[in-house]
């Protein structure tokens, strides 16, 4: 007797903000040979729109057909983070993650996911890939292994009992730097993410964001495709951190012309 052998591609959610990390983590959710169904979530932010291009022209990239692009802009409305309270001023770099930022929107993931978990039970979707990063972020809460640990067990006690979802971080360890290597290695196009706090015209170069992105493709040894309004060097020279009298200080950052 013959056997017939399944060629269905398994299903997978993938949130895709629009960002680096979401990219990359979108192109290795694609060479893994899922199908893939991108979430999108408009939250009132300061870049909404040049993320929302991004998404689009990602999704375009990858053949992404199944789209969801959701309005959460009650997280602008809750406030409390400089990206959705134009009141408060977008902090600058903090490469040494000294405090939570004042970018942190307040348990922000936690919602993305529940959407995220409602949709993969309806269109039959086994995985969610996030591209969170825990070992070299801003040190959001929401952003740590544990918290995607805790929440694929509400995921079980939360749906059907037949219902198999797992939420999926394969950044999670990775340092920037090694996101950017990952991403060459899958030759993803750098140039249709956008990372920016601040700015949706140019990238402001200056933001938490920025000099993460920034500082992880001048350790790679390349140039970051996207404008830039100022592309501050983020990593101290060897000569000047022989000058340093205190491992205290922080790097000097050196402002060169976009």
């Amino acid at each position: 007797m013959s056997r017939f052998v399944s060629t269905t591609q398994p299903k997978a959610v993938v949130l895709l903000s629009g960002g680096m990390d979401s990219l990359v983590t979108t192109a290795m959710a694609h060479a893994a040979g899922f199908e893939l169904a991108a979430m999108h979530v408009n939250y009132g932010q300061r870049t909404w729109q040049k993320e929302l291009e991004s998404f689009r022209s990602i999704c375009s990239h990858y053949n992404i057909e199944q789209r969801l692009e959701v309005n959460a802009d009650f997280l602008a409305q809750i406030g409390g983070s400089s990206l959705t309270d134009f009141s408060m001023p977008v902090g600058g770099a903090d490469l040494q993650g000294s405090s939570i930022p004042t970018s942190y929107v307040p348990f922000r993931n936690a919602g993305f996911l529940s959407m995220a978990v409602s949709w993969s039970e309806v269109i039959g979707a086994s995985k969610i890939f996030i591209g969170a990063v825990e070992e070299d972020s801003s040190g959001y809460p929401d952003c740590r292994k544990v918290f995607y640990d805790a929440f694929n067990t509400v995921i079980v006690l939360g749906t059907k009992p037949e219902t198999d979802i797992a939420i999926l971080t394969p950044l999670i360890e990775m340092q920037k730097s090694e996101i950017v290597r990952k991403g060459i290695e899958l030759q993803v196009p750098f140039e249709l993410s956008w990372s920016c706090y601040k700015s949706e015209g140019k990238a402001c170069g200056l933001c938490d964001s920025c000099a993460r992105r920034l500082r992880a493709f001048e350790m790679m040894g390349i140039t970051d495709p996207i404008d830039y309004e100022a592309r501050p060097l983020y990593i101290q020279q060897k000569s000047a951190e022989h000058s340093r009298h205190t491992s205290s200080i922080h790097p000097s950052i050196n402002t060169l012309q976009s």
